[in-house]
């Protein structure tokens, strides 16, 4: 009975073979029924896969009903709420927003308001006009050493690489950064010449694998990076130390993305995957990253310098916070990734289990830039799964001054969350590097979208915060939105997230309890 489907082609194939010499026409059934037949004896003596051996041609279903399994869910079976790692809500209002279609909902929320961890804003009695409000805030970013410093977009494109995201998708996304005013982190794949044709300001983003200022060994070069850090679209650089899909394993990308130009671009060799290393071999203590800051900030001129992480141990970045009082250098930004994010390839455990999460890490960065009385030298941006107006108002009430957003900036090329972006068969072009797949992308149209759905977000957080009674992002405190953490109980971010004294980590008598054991472990000689 296993082998009924073959007994069936080849019993078809015998009656058909003898209906030809009647009626030539049957011919063209042989060449149908033949191939069924061949791969069905293959199929009962091939040893790799058990299904197809004891169930010929019949089994082939399986892998059939398999790769079509996440369409199906997507298209047929999940409702608006259940879609992962992005719902179907999420991803139709920024369609709708970068389409500039009709983005108000009927009938309520969908949402299950007595869940646990749901979240609101509190407005206020006294709430603002929404014309009182500035539609585009500008964040500065720069502390007291920075003599070039940027005033940023509250809402920006996170890192992505080319390489990892087509030319074309590059090309749309740093049109719109031009179309929009807001700026376009680079990822750590290096600067193209995609990042700097268009027009869009541009955060360099420089990796473990020190990718376009790097020397033939891979070692960070001083002479490739002060070339191109002086670039007058280069506004900031950002030193990666970790992002939210991988932490502490390094960037990937698959070899079958790696094309002549991607690896003229990084300065490596081609037909492998380009993993970066896990760490940096600039520096390898707190106190030596004080000192490759410096090196930074003289090779771009003066830019604003910053880093990019998602928190691990506490302890190693509380000791880049000691070595920051000791030294008297400053970052000018800190970029925090949570450990749920991530565009590119990475392995299930490291996406599913590794690095904090990214409201604590927000939190905890604050904390601690607050407690060394640091925090006025440093902007804060929050990197991950931001989408909304809503996303953006959480991320600054936890502690972040503004957001980037990668995944969001994604959906408004045309993403449509197939979950190809590590095969190369992405089929919206956005990260593949196909030509066949990258034509179907056109940058001039996807380009508006982009800068479409950043405008209209940004001002969807604006009129939030003008209904709480806001007037700028740096006013939006912790007790500005409130979260369910059981059936009857409702907190504050100020009741979760308790702040610490300015300045009481400077001294060991003063340091909050639940920092106290981080604090005395942490040392700016090593990490």
């Amino acid at each position: 009975m296993r082998k009924i489907f073959l007994l069936f082609c080849i019993t078809s194939l015998s009656i058909i073979a003898l209906l030809s010499y009647i009626n030539i026409k049957s011919v063209l059934l042989l060449l149908i029924f033949l191939p069924l037949i061949l791969m069905g004896l293959y199929d009962m003596y091939q040893s790799k896969k058990t299904i197809r051996r004891n169930f010929p041609l019949l089994g082939r279903l399986r892998y059939v009903l398999e790769s079509i399994g996440p369409e199906i869910r997507q298209y047929f079976i999940e409702t608006d709420l259940e879609g992962k790692p992005f719902n179907r809500l999420q991803r139709s209002l920024v369609y709708q927003r970068s389409k500039k279609e009709t983005d108000t909902t009927p009938f309520g929320t969908q949402l299950n308001v007595y869940d646990e961890g749901y979240e609101w804003i509190n407005h206020s009695i006294r709430a603002i006009p929404f014309e009182q409000v500035n539609p585009e805030p500008r964040v500065r970013i720069g502390s007291s050493q920075c003599t070039q410093p940027y005033e940023a977009s509250l809402f920006n494109i996170s890192a992505m690489s080319y390489g990892s995201l087509s030319k074309n998708a590059i090309i749309a996304l740093n049109r719109g950064a031009k179309q929009g005013s807001f700026y376009h982190n680079t990822g750590e794949g290096g600067l193209s010449p995609y990042h700097l044709e268009n027009g869009g300001d541009i955060v360099w983003n420089i990796g473990t694998g020190y990718f376009s200022c790097r020397d033939a060994d891979g070692n960070f070069s001083y002479e490739e990076y002060a070339k191109r850090a002086v670039l007058d679209k280069v506004k900031m650089v950002e030193i990666k130390f970790s992002q939210g899909a991988k932490p502490g394993h390094g960037g990937i990308l698959p070899k079958e993305k790696v094309t002549d130009e991607i690896a003229a671009i990084r300065i490596v060799g081609k037909g492998k995957d380009i993993v970066s290393p896990p760490g940096h071999s600039a520096f390898t203590t707190p106190l030596e990253l004080m000192n490759f800051i410096q090196v930074l900030r003289k090779g771009s001129g003066g830019k604003p310098i910053g880093m990019k992480i998602c928190i691990g141990n506490k302890s190693e970045f509380i000791a880049i916070c000691k070595a920051m009082v000791q030294t008297k250098t400053y970052f000018d930004f800190i970029t925090v990734d949570g450990g749920e994010g991530g565009t590119g390839a990475a392995p299930q455990e490291y996406s599913d289990h590794v690095g904090m999460p990214l409201r604590d890490a927000v939190a905890f960065v604050y904390d601690c830039l607050t407690g060394f009385d640091l925090k006025k030298e440093i902007k804060i941006i929050c990197s991950g799964k931001v989408v909304t107006g809503f996303d953006i108002i959480r991320s600054l009430s936890i502690g972040a001054d503004l957001c980037n957003s990668a995944r969001g900036m994604m959906f408004a090329l045309g993403c449509i969350q197939a979950l190809e972006c590590h095969n190369n068969t992405c089929p919206t072009g956005v990260a593949t590097q196909d030509p066949m797949l990258v034509k179907g992308l056109v940058p001039e149209e996807k380009s508006i979208r982009v800068a479409r759905f950043q405008h209209e977000t940004v001002k969807s957080a604006v009129d939030l915060m003008a209904s709480a009674g806001i007037k700028h992002p740096d006013d939006v405190s912790r007790d500005v939105v409130s979260m369910r953490t059981d059936r009857t109980t409702i907190k504050t971010y100020a009741q979760t997230y308790p702040e610490p004294v300015a300045g009481s980590m400077l001294e060991g008598h003063s340091v909050p309890t639940e920092m106290f054991y981080f604090w005395k472990k942490a040392s700016a000689e090593r990490f």
